[in-house]
């Protein structure tokens, strides 16, 4: 339903009604469907345990997604740009919060808050968000727009990025901290900064990694994980038993699938965290590989659209907040779709939409809103 703004000037009407015949559609029929699609998956994993309790959920918390991302799009960028420093504070703050007695351990990470009313909320999650508008801020303000990103700007850059990833494997959550450095990468990469500084950075994720393999941060599970994922017969019975079980759930839906609700490793129960982490498995056997295939589609269509956002705004902060998302969403897309083929090891991430998770929804549907405010930047560029 379209509302006229009450008792705005003509000139508003058609400043309004040119913004709402601009807005990308597209990105938002994209992003219902892939939750719609989730809550089909979600119910499916888990009536036979749970009835429809989560899919409730996982369908509430999309109307909520989807409000915050309303809101958003109506906060022009320039207020958005204005407010960055403040977003990145409070993203720092909940990541700190969350590793204090405040912050609950569940599945051997620190990573949550237990609110009143039987709320639970991830600040990680919301970190990305912060991130996203932090280093576009950092990486454009008081710069010269004909001049490339310098030391000035690509160091502080570095440390904005630096700080919750560090933060973030201190819980520690490997794959969120994954996420996090990749959208810094990318978003100095596009930032027109040296390919020098580009490169150095990759080296330095490289050794951050070994480095903490080879220390005490990581929990014994997570570094288990790795090792199975490298040798899936070194523990079948104990962390080698979730990869195998999502091997058989994916190779047993064939072409065109079992069926909804009759998937033998989904609605036996066998795949742990089957409607989080390993929700592409509920596609892949009861869907098979056209529905697999076809979820790939619309989620490959998101991504496609971030940088299409990138591509035609003029807006220098626009332009990068919608690739530090396009980084975000093509990196833990990748990530949770190879995990469940095996061509990833595992790390917890969520399939953006798609898995139940109340604080991930939040993070994804606050991304959209940030990315039709980028498309809704005051000057564009034709074609």
């Amino acid at each position: 339903m379209v509302l006229r703004p009450a008792g705005g000037s003509r000139a508003d009407v058609s400043a309004w009604r040119q913004r709402y015949l601009r807005t990308d559609w597209g990105l938002y029929v994209a992003a219902l469907g892939l939750s719609l699609i989730g809550a089909v998956l979600i119910w499916s994993a888990t009536h036979e345990r749970m009835g429809a309790a989560l899919t409730v959920r996982h369908l509430v918390n999309t109307g909520i997604g989807m409000l915050l991302a309303l809101a958003v799009v109506r906060v022009d960028v320039r207020w958005l740009r204005a407010a960055a420093p403040w977003a990145y504070l409070a993203g720092l703050a909940g990541l700190l919060v969350v590793l204090g007695p405040l912050g609950q351990v569940v599945n051997g990470s620190r990573s949550w808050l237990f609110l009143p009313g039987g709320f639970s909320l991830q600040p990680a999650e919301l970190a990305k968000i912060a991130l996203c508008i932090g280093l576009a801020m950092i990486l454009v303000s008081g710069r010269d727009p004909t001049r490339p990103p310098g030391p000035a700007e690509v160091l502080p850059a570095w440390l904005l990025g630096g700080i919750p990833v560090a933060l973030v494997l201190a819980q520690p959550d490997l794959g969120t901290a994954l996420v996090l450095a990749a959208l810094t990468v990318g978003v100095v990469a596009v930032s027109g900064a040296s390919r020098w500084w580009t490169l150095a950075a990759v080296v330095a994720a490289v050794a951050g990694v070994l480095a903490a393999l080879r220390v005490p941060l990581l929990d014994p599970y997570q570094v288990a994980r790795l090792l199975a994922f490298v040798d899936p017969d070194l523990d079948p019975q104990g962390i080698g038993y979730q990869i195998a079980q999502v091997q058989l759930a994916v190779g047993s839906g064939g072409w065109e699938g079992a069926g909804l609700g009759a998937g033998r490793q989904t609605q036996g129960g066998f795949v742990p965290f089957q409607e989080t982490d390993f929700i592409f498995s509920v596609a892949a056997e009861e869907f098979g590989l056209w529905g697999s295939l076809g979820l790939i589609v619309l989620l490959g269509f998101l991504v496609l659209r971030a940088l299409w956002v990138a591509l035609v705004t003029d807006d220098p902060f626009g332009r990068l907040v919608a690739v530090g998302v396009g980084c975000w969403f093509a990196f833990q897309i990748f990530q949770n779709v190879g995990m469940n083929l095996r061509l990833m090891p595992v790390t917890g991430l969520p399939l953006p939409f798609v898995s139940y998770g109340g604080s991930s929804m939040l993070a994804c549907w606050l991304a959209v809103g940030l990315l039709a405010s980028a498309q809704h930047a005051p000057h564009r560029r034709r074609g």
